[in-house]
């Protein structure tokens, strides 16, 4: 998504990865008009809203890549429409995989398809096409994460990506459910990392925007070899994530679930920052040090910490923890508790 610089009244270069934007800093009777300029920056649509007096809405975009943007939006209740008219007026020829959150649903007509979607599900659209689009919560509260991808970007030639226009892309399984989860912790992500990290990120999400769409046309073959690396490797770190309190986590389990040869998946981690068995190491090291300062979890000892995250040898975990941290992990739950104890005035 495109922000432009006169309505957002600051400089998205200089407000770091991730972008913030909310219509609550404008008096209400500017707030919709305020909300149609930031929407028709990003192609021209027209919009309506029966919350227009007192709409609401709020934005966080991450610029993932040139001209390809993540965006969380959380807006009132409205219609949007497309004309042929705004077409030929401005197309950007860009691409959109809309991804509902929360309680929201959408109706989204399309290239005479329609999709109508829940929590959780998603669909493709084009600013080449006329679009209606209808946008629901009954807590009057949409919740949407688009992500925008130019046609120049999307190794999906000969526009076979329209096939799929406001088609329900399958998110609860593959490249979807991943897509899904991979978007909604992407601004979070990105406060952490630099520039480098953060282009990293965004052609993560476009290899996986790509593998999915691929996948829908039955024609994941035609994709670039890095583009399909990519996806895979997205996959397996998701794996790794979901399995760390496993004990018998280890690359020969990794590798024979994806149907790779041990050698295969430690030539996809050649290039990354460290290698398969590290990377477990690290994230089930911060995973105990997140329990350890967390007070809800005082009750559970230590020992009992390091088995939750698959560590099977509790002497092993204090020396790995203790390399990782320079502490000992009795040493910085004290410290957590001591700052809550200070906190609180205890």
């Amino acid at each position: 998504m495109s922000i432009p610089k006169e309505t957002s009244g600051q400089d998205p270069a200089a407000a770091g990865p991730v972008l913030t934007m909310d219509a609550g800093s404008l008096p209400a009777s500017d707030r919709f008009g305020w909300w149609a300029e930031v929407v028709d920056e990003i192609m021209p649509v027209s919009i309506r809203s029966a919350h227009a007096p007192s709409f609401e809405g709020r934005l966080e975009t991450v610029g993932v890549l040139p001209r390809s943007q993540a965006t969380t939006f959380t807006f009132s209740p409205m219609t949007a429409r497309r004309s042929l008219t705004q077409i030929r007026r401005q197309d950007p020829e860009d691409y959109f995989i809309l991804l509902v959150g929360g309680h929201s649903s959408v109706r989204l007509e399309q290239a005479r398809s329609v999709a109508c979607l829940g929590a959780g599900e998603m669909t493709l659209y084009s600013s080449s096409h006329p679009l209606i689009s209808d946008f629901r919560d009954p807590g009057q509260q949409c919740r949407m994460t688009v992500l925008r991808l130019p046609r120049t970007v999307l190794p999906l030639a000969g526009g076979r990506a329209d096939r799929l226009l406001a088609e329900p892309l399958s998110a609860g399984t593959g490249s979807a459910a991943l897509l899904g989860t991979y978007l909604t912790g992407l601004p979070e992500a990105a406060r952490t990392c630099g520039p480098a990290e953060l282009a990293r990120l965004g052609s993560i999400a476009v290899d996986l925007a790509a593998s999915l769409l691929a996948a829908h046309l039955g024609d994941q073959g035609s994709l670039p070899v890095e583009t399909r690396k990519a996806a895979l490797l997205a996959r397996i770190n998701a794996f790794i994530d979901h399995n760390l309190a496993d004990p018998w986590l280890r690359p020969a389990a990794i590798a024979a679930h994806h149907h790779i040869s041990v050698r295969t998946l430690h030539l996809l981690f050649r290039d990354a920052p460290e290698s398969v068995a590290a990377t477990i190491r690290r994230r089930r090291l911060e995973r105990c040090h997140a329990d350890l300062t967390d007070p809800a979890l005082r009750h559970r000892t230590i020992s009992e910490t390091a088995i939750r995250w698959g560590f099977r040898n509790p002497a092993d975990f204090s020396r790995s923890f203790r390399g990782a941290y320079g502490t000992s992990p009795s040493e910085v739950r004290e410290r957590a508790q001591n700052a809550k104890d200070l906190g609180t005035g205890c």
